[in-house]
Formats: C-alpha cells, structure tokens, sequence
C-alpha cells in the first residue's frame, strides 16, 4: 500500500502529524540562535603580543621572530601572518578545516610558553584568544557625559571597573576593555631644572620609588591565645606619600635629603594618550558589543538592551551609557521579508489556481501548502542543528516559489480525475499517485542544483550549505505534502464541487477541459502551438541562439560578489594621514571629514558618529584584535544615519 493510500485511509492520523511538526517548528523558532551570517567555524586563533616602547623592528626581531618559529610545530597550522607597530603585535594562525579548535589552543599556549624563553627580560604575557567572522560587533556602548569637568580618564575607569564586570558575564558576549581611553596611572612628573640642579638623574627616582614602595607577604604574630594577622606598611596608601619619598641623602640644601618632592609632583592620572574615541565629535570612551561565534545577534542585543538600566546603576549620574549602531534590524528584516515572501507567494498562487480552476476550495488546498511547508523546513533545520540567519531564511524565501507547484500539479489532476465522472476519493488517489513520478523527479531537478553546495570547503561551504538545506528540506516537505495532505484536504473540501459538471459531462459521453481554461484561450494557445511544433528543429535553433547571445552579452556584464549590495543606513570609512602625523592632528582630520558628511547629507540626518583615532594602548592588546590602526595617523569612522533618509552609497564616491 502506498502511502497516499495510507494518508486517505487514516486522515486524521496526517492531521495531526501536521499539527505536530507545527508545534515543532514554533519550538524551534523559540530555540533556534538568531543571526546575521551562519557559524562560519574558520579555525583561527589571534596572539596579541603587548611590549609598551618597543619600535616596529624591535617587536618583528626580539619577540614576533619567536613566536613564528614555534607555531610552525603546530597540528594542523596552514599559515601565521602577524603585523608588528609600536608596542605590540598581532599574529593569526590560521589552521586547516577539520582541524580541532581545543587541541590547538591548548599547542599555542604550550609553544607560546616555549617561544617566551627566548624573549627579552620583562615581556608582557600575550593575550591568545579564538576569534572568527562571527565574533562581530553587533553594537556599541557609548558613554557620554554632561560635566565638563569630567575627564576621558575617569569615564574609561568608570567603564572598565564598574560596566564591563557587569556587561562581560552576560551569555553569548565578549567584552573588550573599553575603546578610546588609557589605562590609570600614577604620575610621577620631574621637573629637568630641579634635576640638573640636584645633579640627579630620572632612573635615580625610579630606583627610589621601587625601593620605597615594595610588594612584601604580611604575616601573623602569635599573642597569647591569638594569632593576628599583622599588615606591613611597604606599599603606600596615599598617593601623596610617594611625594615624601627621599632620592638622596645628603644632596639637598644644608646637607639635608632631596625628596621626590623636591624634584616634582605625583598625580593620580592616566597613561600615555594614544588614541581618542569620538561620539558626535566629542571625546568619550566606548566598548565594542561582541557577541561570541556560536551566539544569537538578536539574543545578545536584547540582552545588553535589557541590562543597560543596571550599568547605568553603578556609573556617577553625570555619565550617561546608551546602545548605538543596532545591528540586529538585519535579522528582524529578514525574518519580516520572509513572512512577506510568503504572503505574496500563497496570495498570487491562490488567485493563478482561482483563475484557471475556477474553485476557491482548490486555490485553499494549495496555499495552505506554503505556510505548512515552511515550518516543515524550519523544524528539520532545527533538528539539522542549523540556525535562523540570512541565508537559512533566504533558503526558505526562495523555496515560496517553488513550493506551490507540487500542490498545483495535485489538485489540477485531481479536477481532471473528477471531470472523466470518478468517485472523489478514488480521484483523489489516481490522481496523486500519477503525478507522484513527475513531482518527484522535478522537486530531485531543482535539488540537484544546491547539491554542490556540500562539496565547498572554507566559509563558502559554512555559508551556502545552511541555504541549500533550507531549500532542500522546503522541497521535500512540499513533496510530501502534496502527496498526503492535498488529496486528504480534496476529499473533505470538493465533496459536491464537480458532482453538476461531472453528470453533464457522462449524460454527454465527454471530458472536461483538462485546465478548466476558457475555450477561447485554449483555442489560441492550440493555434499558436501547432505550427511551433511543426517546426521545432528550427524553434530549437533559435532558442538555442537568443540564449547564447544573451548570455555572451549579459554575462561579463554581472558582477561577482558574494554578497549584493546593500544600503544598510551605515558607513565606515578609514583615513590615513601623512605616517608619523601627531595624534591631535589626526583627529583634527577625522573631524573635518565628519564635517564634511553632515554638511552632504544633512545634519538633521546624521543619527550617531563614532571613530577611534591612533592606536590602542600596549595595555589593551586584545582591542587591536576588535580594531586594528597602525599608528597616530590612522582613523576610522563610522555613521550611522536616520532610517531611509540618505543613500550611502555616493559618499564611496
């Protein structure tokens, strides 16, 4: 027995089976991770080798050397690039697919280990991390604040000690130290004339405070019945007091002590300024929201979203901390467009089955196809362990189109069977077990067209490979819907909508039109027809030509992204200043060039700017990883402009 047999004979059984794989695919849809771009799964780990001082050749010759002759020994490794400035250097390793991510790391970390035996005295530890296309931004945390007193310095600390410890723990994201700031310090700035004239030199002072202000263990005292814990006074606790340190002995006026106070002042401050973040022109510090590889874009923005009323708890209320440049709005478009695809798919299928069948019940049958197949696809990428992204539900957008016509193939037959004067449910199954061969072999014609799609390697595989199951899993449901559910919907729904046209036609010993169509269209179609068959050698000649021609002209016309392009509402642009150009100069430039794009487009339509200026600090080598720049005179920027308000894609120009 056949299972369109079967289906017919147990109807309620196919019924429920549906509801079933409905429910399934609303679980699913709840469970499934949200995103941009499938998990891409490129095996990459970055090693981030800080070094505070040292010139670009020094990094290259003293410590990156190093480090690329014993990743060299690494299982699986294709390639290492790295790029050396001043003070750190970053390297990729880049491993052959396949290649497993934790063994590997765990061979970096031993051979970093091992390269760091060969490094000068003092090195930094690196910071190695997995970091690959799908750790991405997917928004920003800018702080801003309305006193004018308050300095970069103290945001950044504000940022880094009281946000990011409640930001970085939240699922599914990777919190870098904050973009724009420097680290805190404690300054200790000489006056030259002061030295000159004691006769002292800078390491003097340097070798004083270290002396003066040592890392010692505390211990215990046993007294008595007790044992206290005793502390020791070797690291100062006022800053101030390292004013009252003494230099030398013996060197100041009247034979006295030359202290550090004699020689300058000490200041609670912050590093060397490399780099300056912007917002809307201004100075200010911001943290990139990254989520992690395997994370949902939607899941984390709502997340951070949800949780910006507890940053905004432990920050002084003159620091404000909002969520800008939202990437989430791709994947609710895409999610939206699907849901519209589909519409305009069962509408204009349902008025094209109206049309020719004349039947509303028939035009019904085939429409409700659509939707049930889709989240017949939606649970099996579910079970196939895929996720909703771009190409998943481009994969099942593309699918609306092809969905339709194993439906439509059905029930037309189905109204042929009926026309010859054949029981409903005996033409309902004749109908669908003849059209069973033709329906699977062009739903196999269609499949076989993605079926490269599995033979790729790298990121092509990982992105294509999710939309070519969202097709093929759409095609199959559609298939086997059209073999179950149509004919079990035919029974119950066109009980009596032949039965007058079927009497008339066995009382007149004839059939039925096989489309239904009106008999002035199949009179034309028919006149039309048979001289092109008559001559279909030469039909054959000339398709063959006008296709030729056509492809010849149009195709070295086409271009050849992987991507089309897309008017996001963003840009990004990086600028490069004259090499060795001052950090303040540079951002002068970026400024005027902000300027400039307000003044195009409009300042009334420019929603929020961000840039870095100059380069990270050796203190956060993690952040060159987010945010490369090479030196003071490099920018970027980005803009974000108000919704549908300006194309971007003349200021590329």
């Amino acid at each position: 027995m056949n299972f369109v047999a079967l289906a017919l004979r147990r109807p309620l059984t196919v019924v429920v089976l549906i509801i079933a794989v409905g429910l399934g695919a609303w679980l699913a849809a709840q469970r499934m991770t949200r995103d941009v771009f499938p998990p891409l799964g490129i095996p990459t780990i970055y090693v981030a080798q800080p070094f505070g001082g040292m010139d670009p050749a020094q990094m290259e010759g003293y410590l990156t050397y190093f480090y690329e002759y014993h990743f060299l020994y690494l299982t699986g490794i294709e390639h290492v690039e790295s790029k050396s400035i001043q003070g750190a250097s970053i390297m990729k390793l880049q491993f052959h697919p396949g290649t497993d991510m934790a063994s590997a790391l765990s061979e970096v970390v031993a051979y970093v280990n091992r390269s760091r035996a060969f490094m000068p005295p003092g090195t930094p530890g690196p910071f190695i991390t997995r970091f690959d296309a799908g750790s991405v931004p997917v928004g920003y945390l800018v702080f801003s604040t309305t006193n004018a007193n308050r300095t970069v310095g103290e945001m950044q600390n504000a940022a880094l000690n009281q946000v990011r410890p409640l930001f970085a723990p939240l699922p599914g994201v990777s919190a870098p130290p904050p973009f724009g700031g420097s680290a805190r310090t404690i300054l200790v700035n000489l006056k030259p004339d002061r030295l000159r004239s004691y006769g002292i030199s800078a390491d003097e002072v340097v070798t004083a405070l270290a002396a003066a202000n040592t890392l010692s263990p505390s211990g215990n005292l046993p007294l008595g019945d007790k044992y206290p814990f005793v502390p020791i006074n070797a690291v100062v606790k006022n800053i101030q007091d390292l004013a009252a340190v003494p230099v030398r002995t013996g060197a100041g006026a009247n034979g006295g002590a030359v202290f550090v106070r004699d020689l300058g002042d000490v200041a609670d401050g912050a590093d060397i300024i490399t780099s300056y973040a912007l917002a809307n022109g201004k100075r200010t510090v911001y943290m990139p929201v990254t989520k992690r590889a395997d994370a949902s874009t939607l899941s984390v923005v709502e997340l951070v979203k949800a949780n910006i009323p507890n940053f905004k708890k432990v920050l002084p209320d003159d620091i404000e901390v909002t969520y800008e440049f939202d990437q989430s709005p791709y994947v609710v478009r895409a999610i939206r467009d699907l849901v519209k695809e589909g519409l305009l798919g069962a509408v204009l299928t349902g008025l094209m089955v109206l049309l020719f069948l004349r039947d509303w019940r028939s035009a019904f049958i085939v429409v409700i196809n659509i939707p049930v197949a889709l989240l017949a696809g939606t649970f099996a990428l579910w079970v196939s362990g895929q996720n909703l992204n771009l190409m998943t539900l481009g994969g099942l957008a593309l699918a609306v189109g092809i969905l339709v016509d194993e439906a439509t193939v059905a029930i037309e037959n189905i109204h042929v069977h009926l026309a010859r004067g054949r029981p409903l449910a005996r033409a309902a199954l004749d109908a669908t077990v003849e059209t069973t061969g033709p329906r699977l072999l062009a739903m196999l014609c269609v499949l076989a067209v993605f079926i490269p799609a599995f033979f790729m390697q790298g990121a092509a595989k990982a992105l294509f490979t999710p939309l070519a199951l969202a097709v093929g899993f759409s095609m199959v449901a559609s298939f086997v819907l059209s073999s179950t559910l149509v004919p079990v919907l035919s029974v119950w729904m066109l009980r009596g909508a032949h039965r007058g046209a079927a009497a008339d036609n066995a009382a007149a010993g004839r059939a039925e039109p096989v489309l239904g169509a009106p008999s002035g269209l199949a009179r034309v179609y028919a006149a039309v027809l048979a001289p092109l068959l008559a001559a279909r050698w030469l039909v054959l000649l000339v398709y063959f030509c006008v296709a030729g021609g056509a492809l010849y002209l149009i195709a070295p016309r086409l271009g050849t992204e992987i991507f089309p392009k897309v008017d996001a509402g963003q840009i990004q642009l990086r600028l490069r200043a004259a090499p060795g150009t001052q950090l303040e100069r540079t951002e002068a430039i970026a400024l005027r060039v902000l300027e400039l794009i307000k003044r195009e487009a409009g300042a009334e339509n420019v929603a929020m700017s961000i840039g870095l200026v100059g380069v990270h600090a050796a203190n956060y080598p993690v952040n060159l990883i987010h945010q490369w720049n090479a030196g003071p005179e490099e920018a970027v920027l980005q803009v974000q402009f108000q919704p549908r308000a300006v194309r971007t894609e003349p200021f590329k120009e």
